[in-house]
């Protein structure tokens, strides 16, 4: 029988589960240097809080399985952050912990920590690996438990002597591949298929909410046939944010909470009041996708498809549909073939027009910023230029706070399926460039562009250097207004002031990225953004922009109505 290391194995086992990359900083050593052999590319991120999260953004646009590699100890603890992230967000990741030996557990050696209670809170499935012959056993069953129902993070702990230990050939060799997701995509019955069929046929006014299981292109593509053989209005969460083409006469945008004056949710939140059915499409009915869970009118029944059973009627009694996304859709459309739908025909010119008018009236409203030559820039104008130069290819990502409200509410999918990748889950700052460089190695031939905030710039920022050595070339926009704005503006709302941290010291980004080798430019005049991103998007390189924008800009989020934002738009104030 041949003899190899239980890294060895591990190494392979990867490779036969379709893993092509891991994201790592050398550590497991005997792990790496096994992929390495292999094959599999290591991607060695700088900061140890940053490769969980290149995994996710990986995750997100592969259909493939990240995987991400730590040492233990410190470095296990900043898993926590992005693992958590891929919790709340239903992605699939695989974390490689090295653990110490087997002998010095519970002796305080060095790094030694509890880490199945430290991931016990930010991961679906934890174990320890004790003995050689079961690695390829706990190999296997952390993809399927990151790839099976709810999809999610698992992590696998793997003591350091284990690892160089050898271990024969098994009688039985492990043939099965868990690697890509949905790993079972399953369907409610038949029954319960045709009697919501009859529920949407029926009702008056119903509209669909998607969230951030409709984004993947199978799910999407299927949403989009019922949204169009159905006659359905369909609006997203900040998550489901491309699920549909925004082009579309029957798509609604974003709600949640962009909603103040100068938002589509400003002139669309009618269709959803008068709503009498809404349909909820994988979706937590989180807080940020429900306006603090006001969005949904009190009056309306509700019908739920999530593929975790325990999401459907947290927050809303609900029609539950317990599924995969793209096959419940799919086999939902087909028994609507089977309902009168004269009645939803019958509404659909004048929805669509209402729709029409809808997005006309706030191309108005936002005019004034996203038309405004004033320095410093408004972001609104900057996404504007950015949207002329977008292809249904481009995929557009954002860190947390301002910069996820900015793309999610000012730019527009161009076809279904077209990904914006913002850090919803939990929000952490940082995790936008990172999460666009995952994305960027799922798909390198896709234009990839990073929004970031430059405080949230400032906890990622070693990875420029990153970009460089590793030839990921993306497009990262600094918004370079000085201060933490949403902490700003909502500490100002609630208390009347805001703490001394929200304004920052002058920080030159272009020069930080070109120390690091990559290309920079710094804007401040608005007849200087298009040039700018034409030469970024055409570079195959990475290139940073600094743009020195407005401190005062802020999203028309429904929680600064009436305070930093008027209650109303009076017809004097548009243009």
């Amino acid at each position: 029988m041949s003899v190899e290391t239980v890294a060895e194995r591990i190494a392979a086992a990867l490779q036969r589960n379709s893993v092509e990359m891991i994201f790592a900083q050398s550590l497991p050593s005997a792990v790496v240097l096994a992929c390495e052999k292999v094959g599999i590319r290591q991607i060695a991120y700088r900061q140890e809080n940053m490769g969980g999260a290149m995994a996710d953004g990986y995750s997100r646009i592969s259909g493939r399985v990240g995987v991400v590699c730590a040492q233990n100890g410190p470095a296990a603890t900043l898993l926590v952050p992005p693992l958590s992230e891929a919790f709340k967000a239903s992605i699939p990741v695989v974390a490689l912990v090295q653990e110490v030996e087997r002998h010095q557990l519970d002796r305080n050696a060095f790094q030694d920590l509890d880490h199945i209670a430290l991931f016990s809170a930010c991961s679906k499935w934890t174990r320890r690996v004790m003995t050689a012959d079961r690695i390829e056993d706990h190999v296997d069953s952390a993809f399927i438990a990151a790839t099976s129902g709810r999809p999610g993070p698992a992590v696998l702990i793997l003591p350091a002597d284990l690892l160089r230990e050898n271990v024969t050939a098994s009688v039985r060799g492990r043939t099965g591949k868990y690697g890509t997701w949905p790993l079972d995509p399953i369907r409610p019955s038949d029954e319960a298929l045709a009697a919501v069929a009859k529920l949407l046929a029926r009702a008056e006014s119903p509209v669909v909410l998607a969230g951030g299981g409709a984004v993947s292109s199978a799910a999407s593509k299927a949403l989009a046939e019922l949204q169009t053989m159905a006659h359905l209005p369909v609006f997203t969460t900040n998550m489901g944010k491309g699920a549909v083409d925004e082009r579309a006469p029957l798509t609604c945008g974003v709600l949640g909470a962009l909603n103040g004056p100068r938002s589509l949710g400003y002139r669309t939140r009618a269709i959803m009041d008068e709503a009498d059915l809404v349909f909820l499409v994988g979706t937590r009915t989180n807080q940020n996708g429900t306006d603090s869970w006001r969005s949904i009118p009190s009056t309306s029944a509700v019908v739920h498809l999530d593929i975790d059973p325990c999401e459907i009627g947290r927050n809303y009694e609900s029609v539950r549909l317990v599924g995969d996304i793209s096959t419940t859709i799919q086999a939902l459309t087909a028994a609507l073939r089977s309902e009168d739908l004269s009645n939803r025909s019958a509404k659909k010119v004048s929805l669509e027009r209402r729709i029409a008018e809808a997005w006309a009236q706030f191309e108005q409203d936002r005019s004034i910023f996203s038309g405004s030559n004033q320095t410093p820039l408004r972001p609104e104008r900057i996404m504007r230029d950015l949207q002329s130069r977008m292809t249904p290819e481009t995929i557009v990502v954002a860190d947390a706070s301002y910069s996820s409200m900015w793309i999610v509410g000012q730019l527009r999918a161009l076809c279904p399926g077209q990904r914006f990748i913002t850090p919803r889950g939990l929000a952490g700052l940082g995790w936008g460039l990172p999460l666009g460089m995952g994305a960027k190695l799922a798909r390198p031939d896709s234009p990839v562009v990073v929004l970031v905030g430059d405080g949230g710039f400032a906890h990622s920022w070693a990875e420029l250097e990153t970009l460089v050595r590793s030839e990921i070339n993306l497009t990262v926009i600094v918004l370079n207004n000085g201060v933490l704005g949403y902490q700003k503006d909502a500490e100002t709302v609630k208390f009347g002031g805001y703490t001394t941290a929200c304004h920052f010291a002058p920080v030159d980004h272009a020069a930080l990225a070109k120390a690091c080798g990559c290309e920079a430019v710094t804007v401040e005049n608005p007849g200087d953004i298009e040039p700018a991103l034409d030469r970024a998007l055409c570079s195959k390189t990475p290139v940073l922009i600094e743009v020195i924008s407005d401190p005062d800009a802020h999203p028309p989020i429904s929680l600064f109505t009436g305070t930093l934002g008027p209650l109303t738009l009076e017809p004097s104030e548009l243009v």
